[in-house]
């Protein structure tokens, strides 16, 4: 069974994991074997995860059935930058290949727009791949206007999304 939980440490592992699969899994037709590793040559520390969700709220999909650790297994999460008085800025959206298509991104998303809502945020944005895209419009958001984005030397397409919640 999936459930959705706050980001906690003992997960940051896990949670890198899910990111670098994510990305080397992506067909490429989407991204190119050379757009991919510079997305994500290898797994970043724990350390790393574990500070950049921790500066932002952050949200796990755990499969209690499955156990890594003798915690829930990880298979997808989010996070959302709160730096700013009325907005948040999604920094994150990743579901592990193996549950993907399944509506984890959609149940963590949800998530997000929820605790965003009640937190007084008036707005939500992102800068979406082309395979989240649809999701995030889907979900309400529109399109603000595209933008490249650059990753060790290779350029990717975003589309800068925003969802108003006044």
């Amino acid at each position: 069974m999936i459930k959705i939980i706050p980001y906690r440490k003992g997960y940051s592992t896990q949670v890198s994991e899910v990111y670098h699969l994510a990305v080397r899994a992506i067909d490429e037709t989407h991204y190119s074997e050379v757009q991919k590793c510079a997305w994500s040559r290898a797994p970043r520390s724990g350390y790393h995860w574990h500070k950049r969700l921790t500066r932002s709220q952050a949200w796990l999909a755990v499969d209690t059935e499955s156990l890594i650790s003798g915690l829930p297994r990880c298979v997808g999460f989010i996070n959302v930058e709160t730096h700013y008085a009325s907005r948040g800025y999604i920094d994150s959206l990743y579901v592990h290949p193996e549950y993907q298509g399944q509506g984890i991104a959609r149940q963590l998303l949800r998530q997000l727009v929820s605790w965003s809502a009640a937190q007084g945020m008036l707005e939500l944005s992102v800068d979406a791949s082309s395979l989240s895209r649809p999701l995030f419009l889907a979900e309400g958001f529109t399109l603000r206007h595209k933008r490249y984005q650059e990753k060790a030397g290779q350029i990717f397409m975003a589309y800068y999304l925003v969802k108003s919640q006044a």
